[in-house]
């Protein structure tokens, strides 16, 4: 009798979980996958990973009952997208499908504020280097600026001589101990060679750093010279 009575507990408890997971009462905040929701819930809205239906379906993470994160989102009329959103517009790097003439029609790229802006840009690509240890690229918003530090033995590289650079846009710029260009074009590619102590401070050497930056944006390159 108290196995029978366990396991009645048990199915109720199992059965309550079932109900808080299919919520009818978590709003999703875009008409057309609004009439059934089943997922996670937070104040009434769905938030979370979840899957909501109506004239449309969408299924993915929701924020404050809109589609926000990675999700798949299909129309009524076949199309699908899959990808990156924002506060329930495609927003990020995705992929649109649709049929055209009975075949599939693919748009991979970038999205932002429910509109197509763009392929997805490639990552900073390295055309040359020499007597560079070590670098790295930082994208640091929005805008049309790109910065270069030097360094040697962990600190600003000052002690340069014949120091050049050449790039395929913009003006030259200062700030600080850094160099670079404003007011610049992506594609952007530049070049830069001077000579430098080695670490050990005996003697010096030629080195030279060749890049090109394909995203737009504010980026700061750092530079390590061994």
């Amino acid at each position: 009798m108290k196995s029978l009575n366990l396991f009645l507990l048990l199915l109720f408890f199992s059965s309550l979980g079932t109900v808080g997971y299919s919520q009818q009462d978590c709003k999703v905040l875009i008409p057309a996958i609004a009439d059934n929701y089943v997922g996670k819930c937070k104040k009434g809205l769905a938030h979370g990973k979840g899957k909501a239906f109506g004239i449309d379906k969408y299924e993915g993470m929701f924020r404050k009952g809109l589609p926000n994160g990675k999700g798949t989102y299909t129309w009524s009329t076949g199309e699908r997208y899959e990808g990156q959103w924002l506060a329930g517009q495609r927003d990020g790097a995705g992929v649109y499908i649709a049929r055209v003439d009975d075949k599939d029609s693919v748009t991979a790229g970038v999205w932002k504020n429910g509109d197509y802006v763009g392929p997805i840009p490639k990552n900073p690509q390295v055309i040359g280097s020499v007597s560079v240890e070590k670098f790295r690229f930082s994208r640091r918003g929005d805008g049309t600026k790109v910065l270069i530090d030097i360094y040697l033995n962990g600190t600003t590289n000052a002690d340069l001589e014949n120091f050049s650079m050449v790039a395929s846009s913009g003006g030259e710029m200062r700030l600080g101990r850094s160099v670079g260009y404003e007011n610049v074009s992506f594609p952007f590619v530049c070049k830069v060679s001077y000579q430098t102590w080695n670490k050990f401070h005996t003697n010096r050497h030629y080195a030279k750093f060749e890049f090109e930056i394909s995203e737009p944006g504010n980026w700061l390159v750092v530079i390590h010279n061994n």
